[in-house]
C-alpha cells in the first residue's frame, strides 16, 4: 500500500535586500533656484529665511528632515557668546576670542558675531525662542569666562528647532523657500571657465534618484566633521557632535577648489564619562559649579574654553589627581533643581536617563568628566572653510556658514549670524541657466552609485570603523611627524577600500558617501598637522616633535586647497591686521608663503635599513631598569598567562566560534557546560553571557556558582546576567544557596550583586542581610541597608547608624522612614550625627516616621543649624509635628536666607493648612522672591 507523498514545504522568504538599480544620468531630477542652501540646521535655516526675505527663490536641501536635523535639533541649553549691551562690549569679546585662538584670527569675522549677535537674539526672540530674563525683564546673562559675561541661558532650548521650522513653513516663506528633505548633495558644481559655483549634484537618500541643481549661489551649512575620531565607546555614532555631521561640507568645499584653514586645529571637548555628551559646564558654572580633580581642587588656569584649557584638563586627567569632575554636589537643592531642569530637558535630553541608570544624582555625585574624540569644527575651535566677513569662500558664489566656516569659537549665535550674512549676500544672484559641467556631474554620479556595483563588498560600518581607528591611532594629539605620516599612508591606501564598499539601499549609499567625506577630512587633518611644525592651541595641536609655539615662523593661517593636479597643497597666510589690538600678539605682515605639498616623514623602516641596533636613549638603559627582554618578548609572565598584547591561541578562538554557533540553537545547560568549565577565562565569560541570553532551566543556580570564578570577567558577566534575569529566575533554594555562598567572594561587586538579587527575589532574611553591614565595601553595605528595609528589619537597620561611611548612614536614615511601620526612636543617633547631610536626612525622615513633641523640639532647634541641609531637613520634619509647635517655627523658617529651606517650610505648612496661622503665613510666602516657594505657597487655596 502506497502512502501519499507529503506536500512540498513552502520556501522560506528571502531575507536578502534587493539591490537598488543604478539610475541613468539621463533620468536625473533637475531643480533650479536663485539661492541653494545645503543643510537645514542652525545656519542653513537662517540663511534660507534671510535670502527669502530679500526676494530670492530659495531651495533648501537636507539629507534628513529639516524639522529634526542639525545639532540644534538635539537641544540647546543656552547661548555661549551673547554680547548684550550693558553686559559686555564687542571689542572685549573680539580680544578674548583672539587670545583663546592664540592670535590666529581674522578679527573682522569674529567682530560680525560680536556686533550683530544681540540683534540676532532679539530676532530669535521675535520668532518665539525663549531666553532667560530676570525679575525686571532684563536678559539674565551669566559669567563663565573670567573676562566677560556672555552666557545667556535658554530655558526652553529644546524647542528652538521647532520654532525655526515654524518660521520656514509660514505662508509667505513657503512661497519663496522650497524644502527638499532626504536629498544629499555630494559635490558642488563649478563653472569650467571662471570656477564659480553653479549648483550641486547629489541623490535622494530614500529613493536613490540622482538629483542635480542649478543655482545662482550655493550656501554650505552642513555642520562640523564630528564623525572623525572614534569615541572611546567604539560606537560609530556615539560622537560628541551630532553623528550626522560627517564632514560633508568640508569635502565638498575642498573638491570645489575652496580654501580651508586651521584644519590642524582640532576640536576636543570635555564630556561626561561614557555618555559622550557635553558635561555642560557652561550651564553649571554660572550656577556655582566648577571643574575639580578628585581632591576637589580647582585646576583650570585658562580664562577661556580653549585648547589651552583642554591641555590643562588632559594633564590633570592623566595625573594621580584624576579623575576630573564637574562639581555640583556642594550646591543647594534649588540650584541643582534649576541645573537639572536645563540639562535634562534641553541639550542631550537623555542625560537624566543616563545618570538615573547609574544611580547618580547631582546632589550626591559629581559628574565624572573625560575627553572627547577629535573632530573638525569652526564654531567650537578654528578648523573650517575660509570665509570673509560676509561668509564668502574663496570660490565665487560659494558661501559657508555655521560650524563649517572658520570663524573661531562662533557657537550657535555665530552660526545664526553667518547664516544671515550668507543669505543676505547670496540673495543678489539669480539662477544659473547654462549647462551643468557634464564631467563633474558624471563624477558625482560615480561617487554616489559605485557601491551598488559591488553589493557584496565590505559594508560601510566595517570600513568606517577601520578608518576612524586610524584617526585615533595616528592623528589624535599628542601628534608626531611619524604618526601623521603613517596616517597619510593609511588614508591614501584606504581610498581603494572605500571605493570597494558595497551597498544595496539608498540609505547605505548615504553612509558610503559619508565615509568618503570622513576620509577626505582625515587626510586634510593629518597633512595640515604635518605642515604646521610647531605646537599651538594647547591640546588641539600638540606636536611632541615640535613642542614650542613659534610666533616668529608660524603666527600665520595655514590654508589648504586642492591643486589643479589634484594634490593637497598649503599656503602660510599672514593674519589680517587686528581691528582690536591684543598686547600678547603682534602678527607679522608680508605676503603669503606658498608651501606646496607637505613632505612625509620616512616610516617604512625603524632607523636605517643597514644600520646596527642602537642603545635606547631613555632612562630604561640606566642601571636598575627593567631589561627589555623581560618586557618586550613573548615570554609568559610568572602567572603563566599570555604575554601582553598576544592573541589567544587558535584553540580558544575555535571554541569561541563553536560557542557562538551553539547559542543560535538555544542550547540547554548540559550543552553549555563544557564551555562554562573551559580553562580559558575568555571562553568561560562568553559562556556565561550565552547562558544569560538563552536562560535554559537551571540558569539561576549556575550563574550564582559562576560568581565565584577566579577571573573577574567571568564574575562580572555572571553578576550582570543575574541582575538582568532577576524578574524571570525562579526563586529556588539552589539559587539562594549559591547567592549566599557568593557573599564570601572577595570581590565587592559580586557581594553587592548577590545581595541585590537576594533582596529582589525575597531569598534572604534579616540575619543574613545584617551580617553584610560589616562588609568592607561601602556599596555592599548600602545594598545591605536596602535589603533590610525590604524585610522591615528596623532593629538591624538602626544598628548601622554608626557606620563610618556617610553614604550608608544617609541610606539608613531614609530606610528607617521607608519601613512599613516607621517610628522616630531609631533615628536618635542619626539626629545627633556629626555630619550635616546625615542630620538633614534623619530630620527629613521624621516626616515619614512621625514627629511627636520631643522630636518636634529637636527639629525646631535644628532650624538654627549652620548647614542649610539640616535646616531644610528640620523644616521637612515639622510637616508631621503637632500644629501648635510646627506652625510658629515654620513661620520663622520662611525668613531663612536659603530658598530651599523656605521651600521646605512651605511644603510643611501645607498639611497644616487648616490652621489660620498657617494659611496667613502661606499667603505671605506667595510674594517670596523664589519661584518654587511662591508656586507651592499658592496651593494654600486647595488645603484646609
Amino acid at each position: 500500500m502506497s502512502t501519499p507523498s507529503a506536500a512540498p514545504a513552502p520556501e522560506a522568504p528571502s531575507l536578502a535586500v534587493p539591490s537598488l538599480a543604478v539610475p541613468s544620468l539621463a533620468d536625473a531630477t533637475e531643480l533650479s533656484c536663485d539661492v541653494l542652501v545645503v543643510g537645514g540646521g542652525t545656519a542653513g535655516t537662517m540663511a534660507a529665511l534671510t535670502a527669502a526675505e530679500r526676494g530670492a527663490n530659495v531651495l533648501l536641501l537636507e539629507k534628513a528632515h529639516v524639522r529634526h536635523s542639525g545639532a540644534l535639533a538635539m537641544g540647546m541649553d543656552g547661548v555661549n557668546n551673547a554680547v548684550v549691551p550693558g553686559r559686555a562690549e564687542p571689542d572685549d569679546y573680539v580680544a578674548e576670542i583672539t587670545r583663546a585662538n592664540d592670535g590666529l584670527v581674522d578679527q573682522s569675522t569674529v567682530r560680525q558675531t560680536a556686533t550683530r549677535g544681540f540683534a540676532m537674539v532679539q530676532r530669535l526672540e521675535s520668532y518665539g525662542v525663549k531666553f532667560e530674563k530676570d525679575e525686571h525683564g532684563e536678559y539674565a546673562v551669566r559669567q563663565v569666562h573670567r573676562s566677560g559675561s556672555y552666557v545667556l541661558p535658554m530655558p526652553e532650548g529644546k524647542d528652538v528647532k521647532k520654532v525655526l521650522y515654524r518660521q520656514l513653513r509660514r505662508r509667505e516663506m513657503r512661497e519663496r523657500i522650497r524644502i527638499e528633505n532626504r536629498v544629499m548633495p555630494v559635490r558642488v558644481l563649478t563653472h569650467p571657465d571662471d570656477g564659480r559655483a553653479v549648483g550641486v549634484a547629489g541623490f535622494h537618500t530614500r529613493t536613490g534618484e540622482f538629483v542635480t541643481v542649478r543655482a545662482g549661489a550655493v550656501i554650505l551649512a552642513t555642520g562640523p566633521c564630528g564623525r572623525l575620531g572614534l569615541p572611546a565607546s567604539g560606537y560609530l555614532y556615539g560622537t560628541y557632535e551630532n553623528p550626522t555631521n560627517a564632514g560633508d561640507g568640508y569635502a565638498m568645499a575642498y573638491h570645489a577648489g575652496a580654501a580651508l584653514t586651521g584644519i590642524e586645529c582640532f576640536q576636543i571637548n570635555p564630556l561626561i564619562k561614557d555618555y559622550n555628551g557635553p558635561a555642560c559646564a557652561y550651564v553649571a558654572n554660572p550656577f556655582g559649579g566648577y571643574q575639580v580633580n578628585r581632591h576637589g581642587e580647582r585646576f583650570v588656569e585658562s580664562d577661556y574654553w580653549s585648547g589651552q584649557m583642554m591641555a590643562e584638563f588632559a594633564t590633570e586627567l592623566a595625573s594621580d589627581r584624576g579623575p576630573v569632575y564637574l562639581k555640583m554636589s556642594h550646591l543647594p537643592e534649588e540650584t541643582i533643581g534649576a541645573v537639572e531642569s536645563i540639562l535634562h530637558t534641553t541639550e542631550r535630553p537623555t542625560r537624566g536617563t543616563f545618570h538615573e541608570g547609574r544611580g547618580h544624582d547631582y546632589r550626591t555625585h559629581d559628574v565624572e568628566m573625560h575627553i572627547s574624540e577629535i573632530g573638525l569644527c569652526g564654531g567650537h575651535s578654528a578648523s573650517g572653510v575660509r570665509v570673509d566677513a560676509h561668509a564668502r569662500t574663496t570660490v565665487p558664489r560659494l558661501y559657508a556658514a555655521g560650524d563649517l566656516a572658520c570663524v573661531p569659537h562662533n557657537y550657535m549665535i555665530g552660526a545664526f549670524v553667518y547664516g544671515d550674512l550668507a543669505g543676505e549676500d547670496a540673495a543678489g544672484y539669480r539662477a544659473y541657466e547654462g549647462e551643468l559641467p557634464a564631467d563633474q556631474v558624471a563624477a558625482a554620479h560615480e561617487l554616489v552609485y559605485r557601491p551598488l556595483r559591488n553589493p557584496e563588498g565590505p559594508p560601510q560600518p566595517q570600513v568606517e570603523y577601520k578608518l576612524r581607528r586610524f584617526v585615533n591611532d595616528y592623528v589624535a594629539p599628542p601628534k608626531t611627524g611619524a604618526k601623521l605620516s603613517l596616517a597619510v599612508e593609511a588614508f591614501t591606501r584606504m581610498s581603494d577600500e572605500i571605493a570597494g564598499m558595497g551597498a544595496r539601499t539608498a540609505h547605505e549609499l548615504m553612509r558610503c558617501a559619508e565615509v568618503s567625506f570622513i576620509r577626505d577630512c582625515a587626510e586634510m587633518a593629518a597633512r595640515a598637522s604635518l605642515a604646521r611644525t610647531e605646537s599651538r592651541w594647547g591640546l588641539y595641536h600638540e606636536r611632541l616633535d615640535h613642542p614650542e609655539r613659534d610666533d616668529q615662523g608660524w603666527l600665520h593661517h595655514l590654508d589648504l586647497r586642492k591643486s589643479p593636479s589634484g594634490a593637497m597643497e598649503f599656503t602660510a597666510r599672514p593674519v589680517e591686521p587686528y581691528v582690536v589690538p591684543v598686547a600678547e600678539f603682534a602678527p607679522p605682515a608680508g605676503p603669503e608663503r606658498p608651501l606646496g605639498e607637505v613632505e612625509l616623514v620616512p616610516v617604512a623602516t625603524a632607523g636605517p635599513r643597514d644600520g646596527a641596533p642602537t642603545a635606547r636613549r631613555t632612562a630604561e638603559t640606566e642601571p636598575g631598569s627593567v631589561p627589555a627582554s623581560d618586557t618586550e618578548t613573548g615570554v609568559p609572565d610568572v602567572a603563566g598567562g599570555c604575554p601582553a598584547g598576544a592573541s589567544p591561541s587558535p584553540a580558544p578562538r575555535l571554541r569561541l566560534l563553536r560557542l557562538l554557533a551553539l547559542v543560535e540553537e538555544s542550547p540547554d545547560l548540559a550543552a553549555l557546560r563544557p564551555y562554562l568549565d573551559d580553562t580559558d577565562p575568555a571562553v568561560r565569560a562568553a559562556a556565561v553571557t550565552a547562558l544569560g541570553e538563552t536562560a535554559p532551566a537551571g540558569t539561576g543556580p549556575e550563574l550564582a556558582a559562576r560568581l565565584g570564578d577566579a577571573d573577574p570577567r567571568v564574575r562580572a558577566a555572571a553578576a550582570a546576567a543575574l541582575r538582568e534575569l532577576v524578574e524571570v529566575l525562579p526563586a529556588e533554594p539552589p539559587l539562594a544557596a549559591g547567592l549566599r555562598e557568593a557573599l564570601a567572594v572577595p570581590d565587592p561587586a559580586v557581594r553587592g550583586a548577590a545581595l541585590d538579587v537576594l533582596r529582589a527575589l525575597r531569598l534572604g532574611d534579616a540575619a543574613l542581610y545584617a551580617a553584610s553591614l560589616a562588609d568592607t565595601g561601602v556599596e555592599v553595605r548600602i545594598q545591605a541597608v536596602r535589603a533590610l528595609v525590604s524585610v522591615d528589619a528596623v532593629e538591624e537597620l538602626a544598628g548601622a547608624a554608626a557606620d563610618p561611611a556617610r553614604e550608608v548612614r544617609v541610606a539608613v536614615a531614609r530606610g528607617l522612614a521607608a519601613v512599613r511601620t516607621p517610628a522616630p526612636k531609631p533615628l536618635d543617633p542619626l539626629l545627633d550625627d556629626a555630619d550635616p547631610l546625615v542630620r538633614g536626612a534623619a530630620l527629613a525622615a521624621l516626616a515619614g516616621t512621625g514627629c511627636p513633641p520631643e522630636y518636634a523640639a529637636t527639629a525646631v532647634a535644628a532650624l538654627a543649624d549652620g548647614a542649610w541641609q539640616v535646616r531644610a531637613g528640620a523644616a521637612t520634619a515639622l510637616r508631621a509635628a503637632p500644629p501648635a509647635l510646627a506652625v510658629p517655627a515654620l513661620a520663622g523658617a520662611l525668613g531663612d536666607a536659603n530658598a530651599d529651606v523656605r521651600k521646605a517650610a512651605v511644603l510643611s505648612l501645607l498639611p497644616h493648612g487648616a490652621e489660620p496661622a498657617a494659611r496667613t503665613e502661606l499667603a505671605g510666602a506667595a510674594d517670596d522672591p523664589d519661584a518654587d516657594v511662591r508656586a507651592y505657597a499658592s496651593r494654600v487655596s486647595r488645603v484646609g
